[in-house]
């Protein structure tokens, strides 16, 4: 996956529709490839704004101070990280996953991901550890704000393809659960409990 850090992206729009879209007066949201979206949102996209700018105020002003814009001719160059927690709250219902507590990934919002996710808990697979694996295997981007690296988070996680996330994850899970069950004292098959063979059973093992 690749990582989109609001503190260093510029986001690049279209002066002409960021115009008409303001000169509406109707709420519409921008999204991390500067364009302007005037539908219903949905799962995957990443937005930077959503509301209705001030249509009296210059563009460069029309947003609000959290907003930094410098109108270029036909481009308007937009940078949002000031805006973070609001963007917050604009992706929380549209990621993959969310890693903006302290408190870590609690669950992914597909529910075939979600159910591995929740399995592979029975055999002390954590979430973080889940999503370490597919930021590394699956298409996707990681939306984070950090100065400098190492990334002290990476904010919200939108996998492109659901199905191939599936399989990685379906695929490390079996594979780490079989070492377990051949090495680990902790998970000989005679103290195993009802929930662990369960598991055991919905990873085909």
């Amino acid at each position: 996956m690749k990582k989109f850090n609001l503190f260093n992206e510029i986001i690049t729009a279209k002066t002409s529709e960021i115009k008409d879209a303001i000169d509406s007066g109707e709420k519409f949201a921008i999204n991390s490839d500067g364009e302007v979206l005037k539908r219903e949102l949905k799962d995957g996209d990443i937005i930077i704004y959503s509301g209705t700018p001030d249509k009296d105020k210059e563009i460069e002003k029309a947003f609000g101070p959290k907003y930094q814009i410098v109108v270029s001719d036909d481009r308007v160059l937009i940078k949002a990280f000031s805006n973070w927690q609001e963007i917050i709250a604009f992706n929380t219902p549209l990621a993959s996953y969310d890693d903006t507590t302290a408190d870590g990934v609690a669950e992914f919002s597909n529910k075939d991901l979600e159910d591995i996710g929740w399995q592979a808990t029975e055999f002390n697979i954590s979430y973080r550890e889940l999503v370490e694996v597919l930021e590394e295997k699956v298409e996707g981007i990681t939306l984070c704000i950090e100065q400098e690296e190492p990334y002290q988070f990476s904010g919200f996680g939108f996998i492109t393809n659901n199905a191939q996330a599936k399989d990685v994850m379906f695929e490390y899970c079996k594979e780490k659960i079989k070492d377990k069950l051949k090495n680990d004292d902790n998970f000989k098959e005679e103290y195993l409990e009802d929930d662990q063979l369960e598991a055991k059973e919905f990873f085909g093992l």
